[in-house]
């Protein structure tokens, strides 16, 4: 084990943090993830990968709260996908863009969740997934999900997307 990480929880976090890397690329680049771009690609399918290996960790007592994240961010992958393929008529755009955001905020909340219950080593930052900071982290997570989206439909409005 390293870090108390299993093989499959060493390979399902080197994948996430390419997904991760992706996306954050893809923020300061495009101004957002695009689907059809290559970066975007690279996002979508090491998130789908780190949600499938994902279900294999069983860490925390069997099928819980991680595994329901992981399923909820296929789903909205898969509305984003219908978004890129303008499935969803006018609103299209507007919802890739709501939907690719909404998996990267989800990605966090199991990085911040896992690394500050796991790091530093012998003394991490907070005690456990229950941690009441951790309530706290990921309401400012989402508040940043909320003032990035809202950028990044202002900039789809000033395009005329």
């Amino acid at each position: 084990m390293i870090y108390g990480l299993t093989t499959l929880g060493v390979i399902h976090t080197l994948i996430s943090l390419v997904a991760v890397a992706a996306a954050l690329t893809a923020f300061a680049r495009d101004k957002g993830i695009v689907g059809p771009s290559t970066l975007g690609r690279v996002y979508i399918w090491t998130t789908v990968l780190t949600c499938l290996t994902g279900f294999g960790i069983f860490q925390h007592g069997g099928f819980g709260k991680p595994h329901v994240l992981g399923i909820v961010t296929l789903l909205v992958l898969g509305v984003a996908w219908l978004a890129d393929q303008r499935k969803l008529g006018a609103a299209s755009a507007k919802v890739a863009v709501i939907s690719y955001s909404l998996t990267f905020f989800f990605h966090m909340i199991p990085a911040v969740t896992e690394t500050s219950t796991r790091l530093p080593l012998g003394a991490p930052l907070l005690p456990g997934h229950e941690a009441p900071e951790l309530k706290a982290i990921t309401g400012v997570m989402f508040l940043l999900f909320l003032a990035g989206v809202t950028l990044q439909l202002r900039r789809l409005k000033a395009q005329g997307k």
